[in-house]
């Protein structure tokens, strides 16, 4: 108020008040209209007429904030324990946490590890070892493996099948699902180190040791399987085995390359000359080369120099299995989605370039809330197929998507909307659902209190669940699709960067906020980070007017939401201790959808948590 008071008269008038709330707001990076800073301004007026306006705005805040943030309480004390006991601890919890991820990559190791050995040492054993050495039986080791990796490497993104296969409580809680991209990813480096070493040792060692050897000696030992020929280096690397590998290992690392983190997310990081052939689809089509890759390979493994006996070349048993449930997968997609008939009911542009679609839903279309679907667009791209959470409820007569426009395919298909609203072109575009697919987020019913927690466009998944909890709660528990009499608390974070995203689920949270108005099950919390954190003189103002404005008429002035908008990021340690300290002893599964980087750090936080209170925190992190 004092930087109001320009001519030091110790006296404002409402048109000073109206500019410090209209500076202060730009100064925050906050949409503010001069009719709702007029209202603001008045309420301000109104409440210093009472003569102690400044200290009952000052309470309201407080008390406001500690009303809205339970979890955030003092961290409780750990328990006091040697250091020893200390390591002993945070082993258990560790392995509590990623056991069955243990358990799938110890498996996985030991059979590379057992058909490398035994590919090895059957190798030790034959003529050719005496031409090339521990070379030929290293680069045989290498080839089994990249025979059970080029199988398997299949398997996690067939999503059919594990969205299946995961509907079973036994393997389910054995097999972690909800890590088959990575474990796409982990069996890919497998790959790449196979390729490196049965590649690598044939071209820099076998081939020049066969080339050099004597001619007597190579008579006596491997001349047979040459065609009684002893072939020049040009000779190895120009025949069908040798062509059909080189062309194996460019077409991988063209695709290992563009499906990188920065070839994949960030292109404008990359070269320019890079970038122009950097980007989702390019990763999207490149990926699609290992049809080409199976041909390859099935073709190299045919024509093996020191393998005549067709019962040794196995690399069609190994992949057979994978590439018939493959095919078997994409075909079934295909059918399927043109069985889902979809019509579009609406299509809304938000800020932030966001698209929100409603679509009508098809008849048999079951899912839980948390799963997402793969949306074509056609008039976009007759190929491309990309995933997209459900932001509808179960019980919801249609099928909501939100999509952010972050690369080539959805900044299209926002501009292929909005320039049909902008129109008024009563013709939707047609569109393709194919799904519903297993996701993290779905197991969200497995525990009696959840921490949902989303970045930006990453709360679409826990919209869903939002939207199912409170429908749930609406019907007295009769929601079969969740389990809402096992549900004893919800808290969800929606942390953004901008005032507009707030727009994008406006009407949910409010019709979540009045379904869980007389259960209080559910607690939604909204950050701001454009916004100066609490406490800061440049966002006191808006800080004062806020609660000023929510105690009044519960509305948050930033969201237009029930719910209260915090200041800059949250205190994630105070958050998960203060949870911890509210729930002693209970199983907490946190659930997380945004950057990898935050990802990490919860994760390592729920671990720290975990080892200093009796409270255990599951996290899960959304992964496409």
């Amino acid at each position: 108020m004092d930087s109001c008071d320009r001519n030091s008269t110790s006296r404002i008038t409402g048109k000073d008040i109206k500019q410090a709330i209209m500076f202060s707001a730009s100064l925050n990076k906050l949409t503010l209209n001069q009719d709702e800073a007029t209202e603001y301004t008045n309420l301000i007026l109104e409440e210093l007429q009472t003569g102690q306006g400044v200290l009952q705005m000052n309470v309201m805040s407080k008390g406001l904030s500690r009303d809205l943030q339970p979890t955030c309480g003092p961290i409780p004390v750990p328990m006091k324990c040697s250091r020893q006991r200390h390591i002993l601890t945070a082993t258990v919890v560790f392995f509590q946490a990623h056991w069955r991820r243990i358990f799938v990559v110890f498996l996985w190791l030991m059979a590379c590890a057992a058909l490398f050995t035994w590919k090895f040492m059957q190798y030790r054993q034959r003529l050719a070892f005496e031409v090339m050495g521990y070379c030929l039986s290293t680069a045989k080791g290498a080839a089994e493996t990249l025979k059970l990796n080029m199988a398997i490497v299949l398997l996690p993104v067939c999503r059919n099948t594990v969205t299946w296969l995961r509907r079973s409580r036994v393997i389910n809680s054995v097999i972690p699902f909800n890590d088959n991209i990575n474990f796409h990813k982990l069996v890919a480096a497998g790959i790449v180190i196979g390729v490196i070493l049965h590649g690598g040792i044939h071209l820099a060692c076998d081939f020049p040791r066969i080339t050099r050897t004597d001619k007597a000696f190579f008579g006596r030992t491997i001349a047979a399987d040459f065609g009684y020929h002893q072939p020049s280096y040009l000779e190895i690397v120009v025949s069908t085995e040798g062509t059909t590998g080189i062309a194996m290992v460019v077409l991988m690392f063209v695709a290992f390359l563009l499906a990188s983190s920065p070839s994949r997310r960030n292109p404008g990081m990359l070269p320019p000359l890079v970038r122009q052939l950097a980007g989702f689809n390019a990763f999207w089509y490149s990926h699609h080369v290992f049809i080409a890759v199976y041909v390859l390979l099935i073709v190299h493994s045919m024509f093996l120099f020191l393998a005549k006996d067709v019962a040794e070349k196995t690399t069609w048993m190994y992949v057979a299995i994978p590439v018939v449930i493959y095919i078997g997968e994409r075909m079934f997609r295909m059918v399927r989605s043109m069985v889902f008939d979809v019509k579009i009911l609406n299509a809304t542009v938000y800020p932030g370039m966001v698209l929100a679609l409603k679509v009508t839903k098809p008849p048999g279309f079951r899912y839980q809330s948390g799963m997402y679907v793969f949306v074509q667009c056609p008039e976009v791209s007759k190929f491309e197929w990309h995933p997209f959470s459900l932001t509808s409820a179960p019980d919801d007569d249609h099928l909501s998507i939100h999509i952010r426009s972050l690369g080539d395919w959805s900044y299209q298909m926002y501009d292929v909307f909005q320039q049909m609203l902008l129109s008024s072109n009563s013709s939707m575009p047609k569109i393709f659902f194919d799904g519903p697919y297993g996701a993290a987020s779905q197991d969200h019913s497995k525990y009696e209190i959840i921490l949902l927690i989303g970045l930006g466009i990453g709360a679409t998944p826990f919209i869903s669940v939002l939207k199912d909890i409170a429908n749930g709660l609406d019907k007295g528990h009769g929601n079969l699709n969740y389990h809402s009499d096992r549900l004893k608390k919800a808290y969800f974070y929606w942390v953004t960067r901008e005032q507009g995203s707030f727009e994008w689920f406006r009407d949910i949270m409010k019709e979540v906020s009045v379904l869980d108005s007389k259960q209080g099950v559910i607690e939604m919390y909204n950050y701001l980070t454009s916004v100066y954190q609490e406490g800061d003189k440049r966002s006191m103002l808006i800080s004062a007017i806020q609660a000023l404005h929510f105690a009044r008429h519960g509305i948050d002035i930033i969201s237009k939401t029930p719910v209260h908008t915090h200041f800059s990021r949250p205190n994630w340690p105070r958050v998960l201790h203060g949870l911890a300290r509210r729930h002693i002893g209970e199983r907490i599964g946190v659930f997380y959808c945004g950057p990898d980087d935050l990802g990490r750090q919860l994760e390592k936080l729920c671990h720290k948590v975990n080892t200093k209170t009796f409270t255990r925190f599951v996290f899960h992190k959304e992964h496409f």
